[in-house]
């Protein structure tokens, strides 16, 4: 009979607690909002800006006992009935977008991409994709981001004229959203977000919502500020570095419990400018992993970037520039997400980088040690160029500075593939952003000359090969052993030919090396044979007599 009677009891004051809940619209409308009167004012004006159309000005002198509606004493606290106030629709604006997100319109349109300025209505579904999201501002400048793989319904979006207070009630669906709700302004003021097991409302705060699913339990994490969590069998009031887990309708939401910390930060590896951004942390007890963000340092609820890793490393590519603000945070086994790490930093895109002109894209390179070739940015008074053996750039091979717009590798490296850019700086040293990464394949075969069959006239035989790039020169070496200790030619020229007597018979060995107009000489070509079977043949049968062999 005890187990019963306290049975009882706890259903008796659940059932009271859940009542108390479904009246809190009933008792804010028998709340009033307060106005303190300025100089001028009037029932007649007042009751026009503020009060329903049903409701006469004279119904506001009689709630406050007022003897004359026309001289009130600056300074009066002035009593308006939640229920008797004006109200109307409030859109939420769509401040941000990143990579699909797609609004279902409440009015049963079709389905098609957000755009970032346009406004939501009640009744509006928006849903995002991997690597997507956005966010919302509503009427009190309150936020909402929604992240990726999540469903969010506009349950109620008005206001109560200019009141300043505001009623928004949303629906997570699916996934999860950050919001920073903006100080409530009354009793009326209302921020709630029902998840599919519990409710969470809030009167300004900053707080974290996750819908759960087959792997992650839903949750209510809070950074600031207070939230009351509940559904129909309790409530839990979650103070700031706290969360309770809502496993199912069925249950009250579980006890409260403090977030994982912050992850500490190593400084000794950690490089947020220029990219990439190069982060590293220290193992948060409890973790099953982390996540990573990079936010608008202004506007934190608009997410740049976002990873989530169970390394303690991460390497970020690309970004916007401007005023950016990394944020970390571990993660535990339900998904329950914990204390942010930040970083504050600054990526500018001034000034811009070069235009690169040489290597192409892809192209091989015949050379331990390339020469790369770039355009002058505005405003730019020396470069920066970068070679390394991945795209990410993490650990660059190489890094050279040039007050110039080429430059050539100071030390070789082997054969391979390798990515470089180059960055732009200003006459105060300041980088800018890096350019493209664009590949790059070293070769250390020697460039092939494609060398003509020689040509016999007026006793000279005449060697022509394929030109080079400009403004290269040509050293070429012709030798009767093939060991080159001794050539019978060795010349350099400004023309990819050469002319000298022509011997009388024999075989001639012939190599070929392009010098770059900055000096530096590549590997000779593969020796190649030519044999001269007499003098005679010169005479009649010229050149084309002659046999030509490639070793």
């Amino acid at each position: 009979m005890t187990f019963v009677r306290s049975l009882l009891s706890a259903m008796r004051f659940q059932g009271a607690l859940f009542c108390a809940l479904l009246l809190l619209p009933a008792i804010a409308a028998a709340q009033d909002w307060n106005y303190r009167v300025r100089p001028g004012d009037t029932l007649w004006d007042l009751g026009g800006v503020y009060l329903k159309p049903s409701v006469r000005w004279q119904q506001l002198q009689q709630h406050n006992r007022i003897d004359n509606p026309y001289r009130l004493p600056p300074g009066q606290l002035l009593r308006f009935p939640i229920s008797w106030l004006r109200t109307e629709p409030a859109p939420a604006r769509v401040l941000s977008v990143r990579g699909k997100v797609e609004l279902s319109g409440g009015d049963g349109s079709a389905s098609r991409a957000i755009q970032a300025g346009e406004q939501l209505h009640i009744g509006d579904t928006v849903q995002t994709e991997g690597e997507s999201s956005v966010t919302l501002e509503f009427a009190d400048a309150s936020r909402l981001q929604l992240r990726e793989y999540s469903r969010l319904r506009l349950d109620q979006l008005s206001r109560y004229g200019h009141t300043g207070m505001v009623d928004t009630r949303l629906r997570l669906q699916q996934g999860r959203a950050s919001n920073r709700v903006t100080p409530a302004r009354g009793p009326a003021s209302r921020y709630i977000i029902d998840a599919p097991t519990a409710t969470s409302s809030v009167r300004g705060t900053v707080f974290r919502v996750s819908a759960g699913d087959g792997r992650d339990v839903a949750a209510t994490e809070v950074l600031q500020g207070k939230v009351q969590v509940g559904n129909t069998h309790g409530q839990r009031m979650v103070q700031p570095g706290q969360a309770t887990r809502s496993a199912s309708v069925d249950a009250a939401p579980d006890a409260v419990s403090a977030l994982l910390p912050a992850p500490q930060l190593r400084s000794d590896e950690l490089r947020l400018a220029p990219l990439p951004t190069l982060l590293a942390w220290t193992p948060v007890t409890g973790a099953a992993h982390y996540r990573v963000e990079v936010v608008q340092a202004a506007t934190p609820e608009i997410l740049l970037f976002a990873a989530t890793t169970t390394d303690t490393r991460l390497a970020i590519g690309d970004l916007p520039p401007g005023q950016l603000r990394i944020l970390l945070r571990a993660v535990d086994a339900q998904g329950v997400e914990g204390i942010d790490a930040s970083a504050d930093f600054e990526l500018s895109d001034q000034p811009p980088p070069p235009l690169t002109l040489a290597p192409l894209h892809g192209q091989t390179i015949n050379s331990d040690r390339p020469r790369f070739r770039w355009s002058q940015a505005p405003a730019a008074r020396s470069s920066v160029l970068q070679i390394a053996a991945d795209s990410s750039f993490v650990q660059p091979l190489q890094e050279q500075t040039s007050t110039g717009t080429d430059l050539r590798l100071a030390q070789p490296l082997p054969p391979g593939n390798y990515f470089w850019r180059v960055a732009s700086r200003d006459a105060n040293g300041h980088q800018g952003r890096y350019g493209q990464a664009l590949p790059l394949q070293l070769s250390n075969e020697p460039v092939d000359p494609a060398l003509q069959p020689p040509e016999a006239a007026h006793g000279e035989l005449t060697l022509r090969w394929q030109a080079g790039s400009e403004g290269q020169r040509y050293r070429v070496q012709v030798d009767r052993r093939g060991d080159f200790k001794a050539p019978l030619v060795d010349e350099t020229v400004a023309e990819p030919q050469v002319s000298f007597k022509r011997p009388w018979r024999g075989t001639l060995h012939v190599r070929v090396q392009y010098i770059d107009d900055d000096g530096h000489a590549g590997e000779f070509s593969p020796a190649q044979q030519i044999a001269l079977p007499c003098r005679l043949c010169y005479g009649t049968g010229g050149g084309a007599l002659l046999l030509w062999l490639l070793l």
